[in-house]
């Protein structure tokens, strides 16, 4: 997911994307675990995706505390 594209998000469609991501990512976790994970850097890809909506959404705070 591009950043470009987690910008245009509101804060709750962040929210519940972040769920859905970390979902997917537990998912992931016991694939690889159990050894059917076919493509390992999808781990990877979904934790960085994981931290840009974090990241996005404590930019916003930060500019809302501000104002």
């Amino acid at each position: 997911m591009d950043i470009k594209d987690i910008r245009k998000l509101s804060n709750e469609d962040l929210k519940k994307k972040i769920t859905e991501t970390k979902e997917e990512l537990f998912t992931k976790r016991m694939q690889q675990a159990s050894g059917t994970l076919e493509k390992p850097k999808e781990l990877y890809t979904l934790r960085k995706n994981v931290a840009k909506m974090k990241t996005v959404l404590k930019e916003r705070e930060i500019e809302e505390a501000n104002k």
